[in-house]
């Protein structure tokens, strides 16, 4: 009998400890997460205009370096819960209150991709985009202004983050000063090519959820099209515009395609003094022939004055 009893004890603890190991080695360190995603990070701030210290430092709080159950079983590495806009798939736990409501992603890389468009797409996001992408401080005290999360210390958490990992070390300046002084020294180097800088892209924006950059003095549709690695016919086809257009006389660049239909905030236009149906249909960021079906309007034609043009309705007959 206490040979048997024994041997149970020798089993259970042998199942103990390989569970146990079998545990730890599942998990995934705060190191071996950075390595994991911090190209991802640097990427996207080319792009966005979030630091990419930021990102990472979110995610690692967010997540626990990707090891919460949110992260591991549903790829939601920031907590993004599903608000209003949320038309993708759901899941339920508990937060600030029972049940609630979080975005489910197919892949971690869409997880860290709605994250951009979260920020970049909120009004009380914006004035972050003012701010240095090397002032991760700034950064950190904004989000927490701006409500990203309830946790009275969240930015002293995200700052601590940073410079316990030195995440910093990713983030670099890609403010236009930055990129006109990089233009100035490849000039000034005389090597007769242009040299690109891996942080020379301007910070992109969303409208209606689709990507747009804005334009600066000099541009034309291929700089911006080499810019964001876009095909020839891409930057003409989303924008409604002709191949050859000079955009100079444009204020920005849609560089995905439009929505069919405007907001649901948007719902009518009435024109106003000297505006096209292109304008209109850029500044909503919607197809222009579908704002010409939902007008019946026929292609080509211009409204005139006063009108109220359906954003979202076909009009009757």
């Amino acid at each position: 009998m206490k040979k048997c009893y024994l041997t149970f004890l020798l089993s259970l603890f042998l199942l103990t400890t390989i569970g146990h190991n079998n545990w730890a080695q599942s998990r995934i360190t705060t190191s071996a997460y950075i390595d994991t995603y911090k190209d991802w990070a640097i990427n996207d701030m080319k792009v966005s205009g979030i630091p990419a210290s930021i990102k990472l430092a979110q995610a690692i709080l967010e997540s626990g370096s990707g090891n919460s159950k949110l992260a591991k079983e549903d790829n939601n590495h920031f907590g993004i819960k599903c608000h209003t806009d949320w038309n993708g798939k759901r899941v339920y736990h508990h937060d600030d209150a029972r049940n609630e409501c979080f975005r489910k992603y197919r892949d971690p890389l869409e997880s860290f991709s709605d994250h951009s468009e979260f920020l970049t797409s909120r009004e009380r996001y914006s004035s972050l985009f003012q701010l240095a992408t090397t002032d991760y401080k700034g950064w950190a005290h904004g989000l927490k202004k701006a409500g990203y999360a309830t946790n009275p210390s969240y930015a002293h958490l995200l700052i601590k983050v940073i410079e316990d990992n030195e995440l910093y070390k990713y983030d670099a300046d890609i403010s236009e000063r930055a990129r006109k002084s990089n233009r100035e020294t490849q000039r000034r180097s005389g090597t007769g090519s242009l040299v690109v800088n891996p942080f020379d892209v301007r910070s992109t924006f969303y409208n209606n959820g689709v990507k747009y950059v804005v334009l600066e003095e000099g541009d034309n549709l291929k700089s911006i099209s080499q810019m964001y690695g876009l095909k020839g016919w891409e930057l003409p086809t989303y924008n409604d515009l002709p191949n050859n257009t000079d955009i100079s006389k444009y204020k920005i660049l849609y560089l995905e395609a439009k929505q069919r239909n405007a907001h649901p905030d948007h719902t009518k236009h009435t024109v106003r003094e000297g505006e096209t149906m292109h304008q209109i249909s850029q500044q909503y960021g919607m197809k222009l022939s579908r704002l010409y079906y939902l007008n019946r309007m026929q292609k080509g034609s211009e409204p005139n004055v006063g009108d109220r043009l359906e954003l979202r309705k076909r009009v009757r007959k």
